[in-house]
């Protein structure tokens, strides 16, 4: 079965090679935009009152598809859902951004990890209620080679 998605907008970022790009959004205290089409911007009623927001995009621009990958942060291989890797089956990415402000269609976001023009798929109010969780298994992570 094939799925279509429609682009709701495109997130700006100071990162044009994937090389610089940070590991995670965690790691990156870079700030960027996120430009929600006219059409679509109705939706972002209410978004200001959030600090921090699940932005849902595609790899626009990943090479390639592999089922094993070796994780930026280990030396081992492992299937490509076990971890963070680009180069899914589907290109899907999502990053927990921290919400400074809004400009109409536009939000001033820090935390980006994408590269810059990033096609935008969605966005999603993080929850602390409903997105931590307790008693947490990371897998490879926690034993990884290279902290």
């Amino acid at each position: 079965m094939k799925i279509q998605f429609e682009v709701i907008g495109v997130i700006h970022t100071p990162f044009t090679n994937p090389a610089d790009t940070p590991i995670q959004a965690v790691r990156s205290s870079a700030e960027g935009w996120v430009e929600v089409f006219p059409e679509f911007a109705p939706g972002l009623q209410g978004i200001e009152e959030l600090s921090h927001l699940h932005l849902i995009y595609h790899f626009d621009r990943a090479a390639e598809t592999r089922l094993v990958v070796k994780p930026f942060l280990d030396e081992n291989e492992y299937g490509v859902y076990a971890t963070r890797h680009p180069f899914r089956p589907n290109h899907i990415g999502i990053s927990v951004v921290e919400l400074l402000e809004r400009e109409g269609n536009r939000l001033r976001v820090r935390g980006v990890d994408m590269l810059d023009g990033t096609p935008l798929l969605d966005i999603k109010p993080y929850m602390p209620d409903f997105d931590q969780r307790a008693n947490v298994r990371t897998g490879w992570y926690e034993r990884r080679a290279h902290p």
